[in-house]
């Protein structure tokens, strides 16, 4: 039953999320590790409301606009790899999120 680490890649800035992630996908040919993806998600706009004064009444900025884009990548096996791309360092604009299961084979009777 093989382990599949799942990352999600989360960042403002598109073109730097993408270099990240071709990174690792070429790092991932080289070594011969299986990997499925990268899986783009809708970019979500976010919109921030910005306040003239800590205080209630200070009134407000124009809200702050931005996107943020996403890119999932699924790694079968290859524990070590897994290991050692989610604990590299990554850009200060890139954020990472990792996630383990351990999935069962189709017909393995469990």
């Amino acid at each position: 039953m093989p382990f599949v680490t799942t990352l999600t890649l989360t960042s403002g800035n598109h073109d730097q999320l993408d270099e990240t992630v071709t990174e690792i996908k070429q790092r991932a040919e080289r070594k011969g590790v299986e990997l499925k993806g990268p899986h783009p998600k809708p970019p979500t706009d976010l919109r921030v409301p910005q306040s003239k004064t800590l205080g209630p009444d200070g009134g407000r900025f124009e809200s702050w606009h931005y996107t943020v884009y996403t890119r999932t990548i699924e790694i079968v096996g290859y524990e070590e790899f897994a290991r050692s791309v989610a604990q590299r360092s990554f850009p200060g604009g890139v954020r990472v999120e990792a996630g383990v299961e351990q999935r069962t084979q189709v017909g393995s009777g469990a």
